[in-house]
């Protein structure tokens, strides 16, 4: 079983990679390259930074998108986004302007409203997640989180709270993306990509 860790200049890869491999991975690929992409068996996207810059970042490498969307909505390949990679699932973005995201889920990505609260942003450390809906990949839990933007949008099956719900998790078909950095969640984070290697949608 392949898996095609996304480089695009905008990841944390080294410690995704070894969290990885720690789950269990045997397989695994740190890779922009489309035909890589279009043989893995299993795809995850992270992602550390703006929502503009990691989407232009994503779309400069040629045929990258139309190879995700061929591998993974076409094909169905089971594809997991970690923080700015689960963000740009979204139609949408509004950090530093507006941009767009992949639109594979319906929704946008806005900044965490803390408003008349002593809540502060970024959102940073530990806190649960309480799950919304059933996915057989989010369970109740405490994660790592570290944004200042949230999605706001469909196909949420988990929050946190922070001033409020706030998405912690999104899933539709064989697309899942969490909010929470796995790879600095310890048990939690390494049982989530535990599941993620075993799932087959």
């Amino acid at each position: 079983m392949t898996l095609a860790l996304i480089d695009y200049q905008a990841g944390n890869l080294h410690s995704v990679a070894n969290a990885l491999r720690a789950a269990g991975c045997a397989d695994l690929v740190v890779t922009a390259d489309p035909d890589a992409v279009a043989r893995a068996d299993r795809i995850v996207l992270p992602g550390v930074g703006a929502f503009g810059a990691c989407a232009a970042a994503l779309r400069a490498v040629d045929g990258l998108v139309p190879a995700l969307e061929r591998r993974v909505l076409e094909q169905g390949a089971p594809f997991l986004g970690i923080c700015v990679g689960m963000q740009l699932l979204a139609t949408a973005g509004e950090e530093l302007g507006r941009h767009a995201g992949l639109g594979w889920i319906d929704g946008t990505v806005r900044r965490i409203d803390v408003a008349g609260t002593d809540a502060k942003v970024p959102h940073m450390g530990w806190n649960d997640v309480v799950p919304q809906a059933e996915h057989v990949l989010i369970v109740p839990g405490e994660a790592y989180f570290l944004h200042s933007y949230a999605f706001d949008g469909a196909h949420v099956v988990a929050t946190t709270d922070h001033a409020g719900p706030v998405t912690a998790a999104v899933a539709r078909d064989t697309v899942v993306g969490v909010q929470f950095h796995p790879e600095k969640s310890q048990r939690y984070g390494l049982a989530l990509l535990e599941r993620f290697l075993a799932w087959r949608p």
